[in-house]
């Protein structure tokens, strides 16, 4: 695959001149009272006074900055969070528009790597040179004050704990392995963990949206990002520009709904990936029917569970990582000749194909240094529902529901869905439904197929905002801008470039 689809589409899981300038900018609107009471407002008012100073990125076409928010949006005057800010300006022809933010999701995310990765470089031309195209990584993610939990070997350790356990002792362990991370997370970056909520972030882009003198919001979310996009949305109706939420979250539903709901979601993938396996002459999984296929692939989970293979590296590959590395190559149809070829080699005893994939998911380098996505996606996630589970107790209450939504996939997302019951920093978001009166039209993007986001949460997002028109791709991978339908992309530059959204309701090939 190419790099930077790879950067786009794991970045989307479970997601950017050399002279120095300095000064404010003009045009932004600050904080109003009905969204964040007057008392803040006069708090918060040195934060969108803040002058921005841009500076070589070291990359060429780009600029970075760093700006300043409250740490405690409850307690503005009680410190200051640090965030990374990059852009490239919008090249031309034709007027510029304003400053178009991007978030690849996660949460966790890197925003500022998507961006210069492939963002800036890879959105429609159209799109970029009327934009400036802007980024900013989330509060506790990549070069944003990042959460840390565990060292490089420590989550070598943590990514293979058999997380299907077949027996209490096994379960025990499990449990141990999420409270020793919660505890990691608690250690290394307790005093930010706390304030990393979506409703956070979405307050810092607000101060951003006004430095960078844009009256509106101008934003392509993906997959998580929609949720934070959605959010936005709620708190700053009328600061809404040209927003874009593809690969939409739902969120009106509890941790454990959502959790089930990306169970079945892998599963209608991996039933894709079947059909389309089996008519190939190199599939590993047989050549008669997406059933025998789920059987030779569950088998060979349970083969690996009981004797892991070599890899050519000191890691071994067991089910675990085997698993993570076929829920990889689900996001991006792309990837699915990538994966007959590691699922034959884990076949013939080589597991480093699996590995590779298990890798990218995971953004491990060769070094065995890990980047903060899994520990930003856990600290976010912990903070913005209650846990799905509490106790293992109710895990295996739950595992008829998770293994009927994917034979595949179903026991062991379950057990992955306890992780935040050890979390030591108590919930502060609950479900609800996100509505963003009085915003100006709002485009929802679902595809038929997505593992990750299943497309009953776009129809469920675009149905709750009172402005949301929904854009169907009929197809597979996760999300659908840039993936390679002209409607799709026609549809989103039209409204992006003029304002003009698609007929609501409206479906792509």
């Amino acid at each position: 695959m190419d790099t930077r689809r790879l950067l786009r589409t794991f970045a989307t899981a479970l997601g950017t001149a050399g002279v120095l300038v300095s000064g404010c900018s003009s045009g932004g609107s600050a904080p109003s009272a009905s969204a964040t009471g007057s008392a803040a407002a006069e708090e918060l008012e040195p934060y969108y006074a803040q002058k921005l100073r841009w500076r070589d990125c070291g990359a060429e076409g780009f600029q970075c900055t760093t700006m300043k928010a409250p740490l405690d949006y409850g307690k503005p005057g009680g410190g200051d969070v640090k965030l990374a800010v990059s852009r490239k300006k919008a090249t031309g022809p034709g007027k510029r528009i304003g400053s178009l933010l991007v978030n690849p999701g996660g949460p966790g995310g890197s925003a500022v790597g998507y961006l210069q990765g492939y963002a800036a470089i890879g959105y429609p031309a159209p799109v970029r040179a009327r934009y400036d195209m802007v980024a900013v990584d989330p509060r506790g993610v990549a070069r944003s004050e990042p959460v840390e939990c565990l060292t490089g070997k420590e989550m070598d350790a943590y990514t293979q704990v058999d997380q299907t356990p077949d027996d209490k002792g096994e379960a025990e362990r499990l449990n141990q392995a999420f409270k020793k991370f919660a505890e990691g997370c608690e250690k290394r970056s307790g005093a930010i963990l706390p304030h990393v909520s979506t409703v956070e972030t979405a307050r810092d882009m607000d101060i951003l949206r006004s430095l960078l003198g844009d009256e509106k919001l101008h934003y392509v979310g993906a997959s998580y990002g929609t949720f934070l996009g959605a959010t936005y949305a709620d708190l700053f109706p009328a600061r809404v520009g040209r927003l874009v939420l593809d690969g939409a979250m739902d969120p009106s539903l509890p941790a454990v709904e959502i959790n089930r709901d990306q169970t079945a979601g892998f599963e209608t993938a991996f039933q894709s990936f079947a059909a389309d396996c089996v008519k190939q002459s190199d599939c590993p999984l047989g050549a008669t029917s997406t059933a025998d296929a789920a059987t030779a692939l569950k088998k060979l989970f349970a083969d690996l569970d009981a004797e892991p293979v070599a890899t050519g590296e000191t890691r071994r590959l067991g089910e675990p990582l085997a698993t993570t590395g076929v829920i990889a190559a689900m996001y991006d149809e792309a990837a699915w000749p990538q994966l007959r070829e590691a699922i034959a080699g884990a076949k013939r005893g080589d597991g480093s194909g699996l590995l590779a994939l298990a890798d990218s998911y995971y953004e491990r380098e060769p070094s065995g240094k890990y980047a903060n996505l899994m520990f930003a996606n856990a600290a976010v996630n912990c903070l913005d529902l209650a846990p799905a589970f509490s106790g293992p107790e109710e895990v295996e209450k739950a595992l008829p529901a998770f293994e009927k939504a994917s034979p595949v996939f179903g026991r062991g997302f379950a057990w992955a869905a306890l992780n935040c019951d050890a979390w030591p920093v108590e919930p502060t978001g609950a479900p609800h439904r996100t509505v963003a009166e009085g915003a100006a039209p709002i485009v929802v993007v679902g595809t038929t197929r997505d593992p990750a986001t299943p497309y009953k949460w776009a129809k469920a997002l675009a149905a709750q905002l009172s402005s949301g028109v929904l854009l169907t791709y009929e197809g597979d991978g996760h999300t659908a801008y840039g993936r390679g339908s002209d409607c799709i992309d026609t549809a989103i530059n039209r409204y992006l470039l003029d304002g003009t959204p698609p007929k609501n309701g409206k479906k792509c090939a």
